[in-house]
């Protein structure tokens, strides 16, 4: 499988962890758009959101449990965004699942 995600996940390719069990990894985004920018990813490959279904979707909780965690260990008090893109037109840009936990400066919406 040629996914960046998943070579990241085997350590073929280095990354700054946040966060690891044997269930996802959490990593630091290379060109962060905050503060705090870490991406959070199921080991098990899977394409997107739109490709969970009853037999994987257990890990999107765990996810969002770990999401939690790192923001109280990163201060993210006042708070936080957590956010999946599904799709090319959704502005996926790895077709691995995964959710960008941002923080550490306003992220309100409207951007602007």
């Amino acid at each position: 499988m040629d996914c960046l995600f998943c070579k990241i996940i085997a350590g073929e390719i280095p990354s700054q962890k946040a966060y690891e069990d044997d269930k996802v990894l959490a990593f630091f985004d290379i060109q962060p758009a905050a503060p705090t920018h870490i991406l959070i990813i199921p080991k098990e490959h899977i394409q997107s959101a739109a490709h969970i279904d009853e037999g994987n979707s257990a890990v999107v909780a765990h996810i969002f449990e770990v999401a939690a965690e790192l923001a109280q260990e990163y201060k993210l008090d006042s708070g936080f965004r957590l956010v999946t893109n599904i799709g090319e037109d959704g502005g996926q840009s790895v077709g691995h699942l995964h959710f960008h936990l941002l923080g550490g400066r306003s992220l309100a919406w409207p951007p602007g």
